[in-house]
């Protein structure tokens, strides 16, 4: 009955916490509870960013809506967790099999699993790329000037990056805006070329655009 069902659930717990513990086995299951992170992290980022972004600036039914949400959640968790499963697989074996870690190893299991699993042109895998390459961009450039290769900025830079990435985007956004990324020529369509727009105080205070046909 009941009783020895729960007997029966305590020790399957039991064991599972001793599997747990064994050494033997912690880089197979560092790799499962990595995909086990990878997935949980990828539906925190994406479901609240795809719920705005929807209801912000898509059309269509709820029903349609909500579906693009599922959706976009369950690409970015599914990749997420593939990847890192994949990355720390590959670290796990190349350890393995050299008795040691060395920078290369990261390297090569990150280029391995960018491949498979993000090789596809497709708009989430499109901003996870985009969201890693401008973090790269300034990490290359701090470990730059760290080892020397290039000298301590006197002041500050980031007041110049700011005005070049700023003034760069709106160029484009201006003369050849089909180079941006949906997203954020939506975005941008939204600031700068619908408030050129309106009618009555209505849609210049309350609503970005008239709905009623006038």
């Amino acid at each position: 009955g009941g009783t020895a069902l729960r007997a029966l659930l305590r020790a399957l717990l039991r064991a599972a916490n001793a599997l747990l513990q064994q050494r033997r086995y912690r880089a197979a299951l560092a790799v499962l509870k990595g995909f086990r992170n990878g997935a949980v992290y990828g539906a925190k980022i994406r479901a609240p960013h795809a719920l705005v972004m929807t209801f912000l600036f898509k059309s269509g039914s709820l029903r349609e809506k909500l579906k693009s949400i599922a959706q976009a959640t369950y690409t970015h968790s599914r990749n997420l967790a593939y990847f890192v499963f994949t990355y720390k697989g590959l670290m796990a074996l190349q350890s393995r099999l050299q008795g040691k870690k060395i920078p290369f190893h990261s390297f090569f299991a990150a280029c391995i699993g960018g491949w498979l699993v993000f090789g596809e042109n497709n708009p989430i895998n499109s901003q996870i790329i985009m969201y890693l390459l401008s973090r790269i961009l300034f990490g290359l450039s701090r470990l730059a000037v760290e080892k020397g290769y290039i000298p301590q900025p006197k002041q500050d830079p980031f007041p110049l990056v700011a005005a070049l990435v700023w003034g760069t985007v709106l160029w484009l956004f201006e003369y050849h805006r089909q180079t941006l990324q949906p997203s954020l020529q939506s975005s941008m369509t939204y600031l700068y070329d619908d408030s050129n727009v309106w009618h009555d105080i209505s849609d210049f205070l309350i609503y970005n655009k008239r709905t009623d046909g006038k």
